[in-house]
C-alpha cells in the first residue's frame, strides 16, 4: 500500500505545486506548468528506488518520446505552423465574420457547441476538432467581447461528444471490442446517458447567449481566405488524418497568402517558424508529462489503483462505480483516454461477467468516465492544444467545461439510478 501511494506521489506534488498554489494565488498564471511539471518529474526520478539513476532517466526519456508522445508532438508542431499561416494571411478574420454573418449574436455559443458536437461526431476525434474550431471560437470571442477562455471551452467540450459516441472514435472501438459488445449497440446505451447531458448544455448556451453582442461592424468575407478553414474543415469530416489534414491547410493557406499578397515565401516561412516555436511550450509540458507518467506506470501505480479498486465490490451497482472509478484514475495517471480504455479493458470485463453488468452498459461507462476526465485535466493533449491555439493557460479553460461535467455527472446518475433500465 505504501509503495501504491510513493509510486502515485508525483501526480499529488503537481497538483499541489500547480493547481494548489494557484487556486491560493488567485492566478492560474502565477506557476508556469512547466516548472510545475519539471519539479514533479525530477521527484518522480528521486523516488525511483532500486535503479541506478541512468536507467532512471533512460525510463522517463522512453516514456517522454514514445510513439504515441511524438505523435502529439506532430500535431503540435503542423497545428503551430497551420494556425499562424493561417493567422498572417488573414484566413481566420474571414472564417470569423463569415461566421458572425451565418449565426445571429445569440446563437453563437450553441451554434459553436453544435458544430463542435457534429465535426467531432464525423471525425471521431476531439484533437481534430479542437485544431479546427478553437482559432475561429478564439477570433469570435475578440469581435464579439465574450471570454475567449469560455469560446475554447464550449469547442473542447463539444469536441467531446464524439470522442464519445462517434462510431470511428477509437475510444469507443476499443471499449467495445474489450467488453465484446456491438458498436451500434454501445452507441444506443452511450446515447440514452449523454444526449440529456448535451441537450442541457446546448440549452445553457442559448440562454448565456442572449448577453452576446454583435460587433459595432462585420468586416466583409474574403472569400479566397476562407478556404483553408473550410478545407480543413470538410477533409476532417471525410476521416482524412489530422496530420495530412493540417498539412493541406499550411499548403493552401501558404499559396493562397502569396497569391493575394499577404505575404510572400519567406513570409510565409516565419510564420510558420514563429506558430511551430509558439507550441514550444506544449511539446516540452507533453514530453515531461509523458516521461514522469511512464516512471509512476513502472513503479506499480498504475497496478495499485487497479488492485485497490477491484478488492471490495458488492453487487452491480458498485461494479459498475469501479469500473468507472477505475478508468477515471488510469486516465488522470496516463493523460490519454485510449490507452486508460485499454489498461482496463480486461479488468473491467472481468468485474462485469462477475457481478452481472450488461456488457454495453459496460463498454459506455469505460468511454463516458474516460471522456469526462479527459476533458479536464490540464496535462491532457485536448486542453494543452485549445491553449496553445488560443493562446490561454489550460486551467484558464476548466471552470467553463460544462459539457464534460455534464457527461460526468450524468454516467454517475446513469449508474446510481440504474438507467437505461433496459441495460441496468
Amino acid at each position: 500500500m505504501k509503495k501504491g501511494f510513493i509510486a502515485l506521489s508525483p501526480l499529488g506534488v503537481f497538483i499541489i505545486l500547480y493547481l494548489v498554489t494557484s487556486i491560493i494565488a488567485g492566478d492560474f498564471y502565477k506557476v508556469p506548468i512547466t516548472v510545475a511539471f519539471m519539479v514533479s518529474s525530477i521527484y518522480a526520478i528521486i523516488i525511483h528506488r532500486g535503479r541506478p539513476l541512468k536507467e532512471r532517466i533512460d525510463t522517463f526519456s522512453r516514456g517522454a518520446a514514445s510513439g504515441q508522445m511524438m505523435l502529439m508532438i506532430w500535431i503540435f508542431v503542423l497545428a503551430g505552423a497551420f494556425a499562424n499561416s493561417a493567422k498572417m494571411m488573414g484566413s481566420i478574420d474571414a472564417t470569423v465574420n463569415l461566421t458572425l454573418l451565418c449565426l445571429p449574436p445569440q446563437m453563437l455559443l450553441a451554434g459553436l457547441f453544435v458544430a463542435a458536437c457534429f465535426i467531432s461526431l464525423s471525425i471521431g476525434t476531439s484533437v481534430g476538432t479542437i485544431v479546427a474550431l478553437t482559432p475561429i471560437a478564439a477570433g469570435v470571442a475578440q469581435q464579439t467581447g465574450t471570454d475567449v477562455a469560455m469560446m475554447t471551452a464550449i469547442v473542447v467540450g463539444g469536441s467531446f461528444f464524439g470522442d464519445n459516441l462517434s462510431f470511428i472514435s477509437d475510444t469507443t472501438i476499443i471499449a467495445t471490442s474489450t467488453q465484446g459488445c456491438r458498436l451500434s449497440d454501445k452507441f444506443r446505451v452511450n446515447s440514452f446517458i449523454v444526449a440529456p447531458a448535451a441537450l442541457v448544455v446546448c440549452i445553457i448556451y442559448i440562454l448565456m447567449g442572449a448577453e452576446v453582442h454583435a460587433p459595432q461592424q462585420i468586416g466583409s468575407v474574403e472569400w479566397t481566405k476562407v478556404i483553408p478553414y473550410l478545407a480543413v474543415l470538410v477533409t476532417a469530416i471525410f476521416g482524412m488524418n489530422v496530420m495530412a489534414v493540417l498539412t493541406l491547410g499550411i499548403i493552401l493557406a501558404g499559396i493562397i497568402g502569396m497569391l493575394t499578397g499577404s505575404f510572400d515565401v519567406f513570409g510565409w516561412m516565419k510564420a510558420m517558424g514563429d506558430g511551430i516555436i509558439g507550441m514550444g511550450e506544449l511539446i516540452i509540458i507533453t514530453m515531461m508529462a509523458g516521461g514522469m507518467l511512464e516512471l509512476i506506470k513502472q513503479q506499480g501505480g498504475i497496478d495499485f489503483i487497479i488492485e485497490r479498486m477491484t478488492r471490495h465490490i458488492h453487487g452491480k451497482r458498485g461494479a459498475e462505480l469501479s469500473i468507472g472509478t477505475l478508468v477515471a484514475l488510469v486516465d488522470v495517471c496516463t493523460a490519454n483516454n485510449t490507452v486508460a480504455i485499454i489498461t482496463v479493458g480486461g479488468i473491467a470485463k472481468q468485474v462485469g461477467d462477475r457481478y452481472g453488468v450488461d456488457n454495453k452498459k459496460a463498454a459506455s461507462i469505460l468511454d463516458t468516465f474516460s471522456c469526462f476526465v479527459q476533458g479536464l485535466i490540464p496535462y491532457g493533449a485536448q486542453l494543452l492544444m485549445a491553449a496553445g491555439l488560443a493562446a490561454l493557460n489550460p486551467a484558464a479553460i476548466i471552470p467553463y467545461l460544462y459539457y464534460p461535467f455534464a457527461i460526468g455527472i450524468a454516467a454517475i446518475l446513469s449508474i446510481l439510478f440504474r438507467y437505461p433500465r433496459r441495460y441496468s
